[in-house]
């Protein structure tokens, strides 16, 4: 049964002894989608911790390019209050997590607004019912599609740069959300190393990462050509991702459609030395480490756009004039090897390649708080948590 969503959310103050009204729009052409886009450059364009996305990927994301549509199902809503647009909302439902998870849960994503109350009600209520049409019983966000996307809203950290994978938004959002009832799902935390160049290669890492190869015979594997990398482990890098996240929060298992779009999409662009592979002796790919410079300073002066000359930012900060920061993209093991020190070896190889780059520090996505595994990793490294975000859940009335 089709219900009908409202175009217009009328929200009563009665203080005011008249009507204020947030108006709701369905994104249903090219150029609103661009404005729903455009808006979080918008609000945050004078900020000088948020990051922007890149205009062309978005545009890719919010289209059927996506291969996380094939299990997918979108829409995306615009609020406008006396004419001006504050704010905007993706409502997601990803089958597929649903399924693995057993759940009926609609996800709010790149949810923006203005500092009006008024305006979050509306946005987070026309997810709930866009959800609620469809058979869901619980709002959850802020989520992608997938893990491949940013997640969780910023909670702690505000006063540090972003970075081209996470979510920045303002402090007030954390307000807007509890008001209306959504509680704690999952919380993320992120932290900060600093690259050890005086003492190079921890001597405990180095000898637990040595005596780790010679007992389960394994092997570091680098490369220099990405179409190489590409043919001989592009599809094993991505599968041994699915099978390390798979038991973590709300994951999504990547698609074959998913992981050839990654293949093409991410390892031409990566500086391969910063890429560890590590293989059993079969040839077996069972660690990945990936990190690559910092994009953030580069996207902040691309204004998030390729053209005229973002592009030029973008390829400084990759091949010419690195940034002293890297991020670390991901990190993944397969089940069978972990808590065997495997992860040694990922550091055991990039650690003197960092150093030697001029690196000073690096900075890992968000992992689950209570993640041990993951946070085992950094114990060797001068280090401080500078950043949470959290996931947020709410059942739908």
């Amino acid at each position: 049964m089709n219900l009908f969503i409202p175009s217009v959310i009328r929200i009563f103050v009665p203080k005011f002894a008249f009507e204020r009204m947030v108006t709701i729009k369905k994104v249903e052409t090219k150029k609103e989608l661009k404005q729903f886009i455009r808006f979080n450059y918008e609000l945050y364009k004078d900020n000088p911790y948020s990051v922007p996305d890149l205009y062309e990927d978005m545009l890719n994301t919010f289209s059927d390019k996506n291969a996380a549509m094939e299990f997918c199902e979108a829409a995306y809503f615009l609020a406008y209050k006396e004419g001006k647009l504050v704010g905007r909302v993706a409502a997601i439902i990803n089958k597929k997590a649903n399924k693995t998870w057993n759940l009926k849960n609609v996800r709010f994503g790149w949810i923006d607004f203005v500092d009006d109350e008024e305006v979050s009600e509306a946005l987070l209520q026309t997810v709930e019912a866009w959800g609620k049409e469809r058979g869901m019983d619980t709002i959850q966000g802020p989520l992608g599609f997938t893990d491949m996307d940013a997640e969780g809203m910023l909670i702690e950290g505000f006063e540090e740069l972003s970075t081209m994978a996470t979510i920045y938004n303002y402090p007030y959002y954390q307000k807007h959300i509890e008001r209306l009832g959504f509680e704690k799902d999952a919380d993320w935390i992120e932290m900060l190393m600093t690259v050890p160049k005086e003492t190079g290669l921890p001597e405990r890492l180095k000898k637990i990462a040595e005596i780790v190869m010679k007992k389960y015979d394994l092997h570091i594997k680098k490369y220099t050509s990405a179409k190489k990398i590409a043919k001989e482990y592009g599809q094993e890098i991505f599968s041994v991702i699915n099978e390390a996240f798979k038991p973590l929060f709300g994951y999504s298992e990547l698609s074959q459609k998913q992981i050839d779009q990654y293949v093409k999409m991410f390892l031409p662009v990566l500086d391969l030395k910063l890429v560890s592979l590590v293989t059993d002796a079969n040839g077996k790919l069972v660690a990945v480490g990936i990190s690559m410079p910092s994009m953030s300073k580069a996207l902040q002066a691309a204004k998030g756009k390729l053209t005229p000359f973002g592009w030029w930012h973008l390829l400084k900060a990759l091949k010419f004039k690195k940034p002293k920061v890297l991020d670390l993209l991901l990190v993944g093991v397969l089940p069978e090897y972990q808590s065997k020190g495997v992860n040694s070896i990922l550091f055991y190889d990039l650690l003197p390649i960092y150093v030697s780059e001029g690196y000073d520090y690096v900075e890992t996505n968000p992992e689950l708080e209570e993640n041990e595994k993951v946070q085992q990793q950094w114990i060797y490294f001068e280090r401080r948590q500078h950043k949470r975000r959290r996931c947020y859940k709410k059942e739908i009335k």
